[in-house]
């Protein structure tokens, strides 16, 4: 039962991921039509195109985290022996972890600003609306990667209780 859920969360998460980039693609394409062929645009396309792309690229690295297919330079990774590799992986990992938590704290505290200026980012929007993605995708990854972490703990210190 617990996969199955885990299964669905996944799918959501990337068909809001997939809505998102299609949506996108369409308003940009929409905007340069208009602007073309009508010398007009949706006044406030631009914007929404902006935050669609912040969007889509937070969503993209929550997909790519929960299988921890993120963007790592491995170079000297590939050559280490197993144990080494397993050491690493679970520095890594809790590194990761903190870093996302850390930018989770102060994204939430930005948005939290912004939400107190009122400021509108388009169409009647609140900018706050806009940016909340940031400590959510933030934090989906921190605890992601603090998984991975103990997970990782337990096969390099077999004897620890993580």
């Amino acid at each position: 039962m617990n996969n199955s859920i885990i299964r669905i969360l996944h799918k959501i998460e990337d068909s809001i991921l997939v809505g998102l980039l299609l949506v996108m693609i369409g308003l940009a394409v929409t905007q340069i039509g208009l602007r073309n062929f009508f010398g007009t645009g949706i006044i406030w396309g631009d914007g929404l195109v902006r935050v669609l792309v912040l969007w889509t690229g937070l969503l993209g690295a929550m997909a790519a985290s929960r299988a921890d297919n993120h963007i790592r330079i491995d170079v000297i990774f590939r050559y280490l022996p197993p144990a080494a590799k397993r050491i690493t992986k679970c520095i890594i990992h809790g590194f990761t972890a903190v870093v996302c938590l850390v930018m989770t704290w102060h994204s939430a505290r930005f948005v939290y600003m912004e939400m107190n200026d009122n400021m509108m980012a388009f169409a009647q929007v609140p900018t706050w609306v806009c940016e909340m993605i940031i400590p959510v995708a933030f934090g989906v990854m921190g605890i992601r990667y603090l998984i991975f972490f103990l997970c990782n703990s337990r096969n390099v210190f077999p004897g620890s209780r993580t």
